[in-house]
C-alpha cells in the first residue's frame, strides 16, 4: 500500500484528506470523520459546537481491517463543521422537505446553533471553504474512481458514515443499526444490493435499505451502475461500536462484534464481480 501521489497516476497529496491506495476496485470514502479544524476556527463555534459532536466518530478505527481487504481508503482531516463533503457543491437539499444541514452547516444536528453570534460564514468564505477544503476532497475520489475502472474494468465507492442512534430532529425513533443507500437503486445494480442486503439480514444487528438515509451527495454523484461505478452509502447507528455519552468513546467489545459483518459487506461487495 501507499500513498497517492501525482508520480505513480494516484491523487495528489494534499493536506485536507489522508488517502491510501489500494490493489482492489474498492474505495472507501470517510467524509465526516476528520476532527481537525483551520487556525481560529473554534474560537467561532458555539461552547456546544467546540465538542464536533456531529463527527462520525472512530470511523477509520472501525474500518481498520479494510487494507487486508486491498481497499483504497480515503479519509478526510477537516471536521464536517468547516465544510461538509457529502452535500452538492450548490449546497441544495438532498433531502426536502425534511431537516438536514448544509454545505457549510450554521447549526448542529440537533438545531442549536454552530456559532457565536455574527460569526456564521458570509458567501464569499462559503465559497473559499468549497475550493479550499471540498474540491481537492471531490477531487481525488473522481481520480481514484477512474483509476480503479481503468485497472479494473469496474470500481466500487463504499461511503462509510455514522450517526448518533437518535437525532430527533432528523428521524423518528431509534435508527437501525445498518442503514444501507443506494439512492433508492440508483447507484449500484441490484444484484450488488441484494447481496449486501442479504449479509445485513443475517446478522443480529437491525438493518434497512434506502430508508431514512439513501446516500448524500457522494454515492448520488458518483453511482453510475451503467458506466461501470457502484456507490453505496453505509450510515452506522453509533450505539453499534461506541458508547453514546459525552466524549464519545469506542466501545471495542462492542467494535469487535461489528467488524466481522462489516467485513464480510465489503468481501459481499467486492465479490459481485459480474453484477
Amino acid at each position: 500500500r501507499r500513498m497517492g501521489g501525482a508520480a505513480d497516476g494516484a491523487a495528489p497529496v494534499s493536506d485536507v484528506y489522508h488517502f491510501e491506495q489500494g490493489s482492489t476496485p474498492l474505495l472507501i470514502s470517510m467524509p465526516h470523520s476528520g476532527t481537525e479544524l483551520p487556525d481560529g476556527f473554534a474560537a467561532r463555534l458555539s461552547d456546544d459546537a467546540r465538542l464536533l459532536p456531529d463527527t462520525d466518530w472512530h470511523v477509520p478505527r472501525l474500518y481498520d481491517f479494510a487494507g487486508e481487504l486491498g481497499a483504497s481508503i480515503l479519509r478526510a482531516r477537516f471536521s464536517r463543521y468547516v465544510v461538509d463533503l457529502n452535500r452538492p457543491p450548490d449546497d441544495q437539499s438532498l433531502y426536502p422537505g425534511q431537516a438536514t444541514t448544509g454545505l457549510c452547516p450554521v447549526t448542529l444536528f440537533d438545531g442549536r446553533a454552530l456559532y457565536r453570534d455574527g460569526e456564521a460564514p458570509g458567501e464569499v468564505e462559503r465559497s473559499q471553504r468549497r475550493e479550499r477544503y471540498w474540491q481537492p476532497y471531490h477531487d481525488c475520489l473522481a481520480s481514484e474512481l477512474a483509476r480503479l475502472r481503468e485497472a479494473h474494468g469496474y470500481a466500487l465507492l463504499y461511503d462509510a458514515h455514522s450517526i448518533p442512534s437518535r437525532v430527533p430532529r432528523l428521524f423518528d425513533g431509534r435508527l437501525p443499526d445498518l442503514n444501507l443507500g443506494t439512492a433508492n437503486g440508483q447507484s449500484c445494480a441490484g444484484a450488488r444490493q441484494q447481496a449486501i442486503a442479504e449479509v445485513m439480514a443475517s446478522s443480529n444487528y437491525t438493518q434497512v435499505v434506502n430508508g431514512r438515509f439513501v446516500g448524500g451527495y457522494i454515492t448520488r454523484h458518483h453511482g453510475r451502475p451503467e458506466q461501470g461505478v457502484h456507490a453505496v452509502q453505509m450510515e452506522i447507528a453509533q450505539v453499534s461500536y461506541m458508547d453514546e455519552v459525552q466524549g464519545s468513546p469506542y466501545n471495542e467489545h462492542k467494535a469487535k462484534a461489528l467488524q466481522p459483518v462489516l467485513r464480510e459487506i465489503l468481501q459481499t461487495f467486492l465479490g459481485r464481480a459480474g453484477a
